[in-house]
């Protein structure tokens, strides 16, 4: 499956709002990344010519800020935190867990684009450890019974895994 294709007029709306002004490259990259799920490489010209920059200048922004993405991501964004808190309550363990369920590794979208996979050094929230998010919800002392739950909530169905 294909992601979808770019919405030119979408796009140029999005410029248009933020059209020469230089300071507002990451609100408009940000803006752009929430409309297609990333920011689609071939936006970046028009983006630079609008805000009177290079091209050379929005792409490292772009490849400089990790909450940016030159790749499609899924619909649900999986992000297993890794930090301290969480490895000490078993993050390891619900990250192959995930992977297991998914079929994926880490920074891997699956072919549908309902889901991508990334681990986090820390979420900053420690005192629900194990801990992960699903776009931006949070979800929290976690184990497999959880997070399998989850995925559930999210789309993942019984016949994802070859099960009756």
């Amino acid at each position: 499956m294909e992601p979808k294709p770019i919405d030119w007029e979408k796009l140029a709306s999005i410029i248009e709002t933020h059209r020469t002004r230089k300071w507002n490259l990451i609100p408009l990259l940000q803006e752009v990344q929430e409309t297609f799920g990333y920011i689609p490489p071939e936006s970046m010209e028009p983006i630079a010519e609008a805000l009177n920059m290079s091209p050379a200048e929005v792409q490292g922004v772009v490849t400089f800020y990790a909450g940016f993405s030159l790749k499609p991501k899924g619909k649900c964004v999986l992000k297993v935190c890794r930090g301290t808190a969480c490895h000490v309550k078993g993050s390891r363990s619900i990250l192959r867990f995930v992977q297991n369920e998914l079929g994926l590794q880490e920074g891997e979208t699956s072919e549908d684009y309902q889901f991508t996979l990334e681990t986090v050094a820390c979420l900053g929230a420690c005192f629900l450890a194990p801990t992960m998010m699903v776009n931006k919800n949070y979800f929290g002392r976690l184990n497999p019974t959880k997070v399998s739950s989850v995925l559930n909530q999210y789309g993942k169905s019984k016949e994802d895994d070859g099960s009756p």
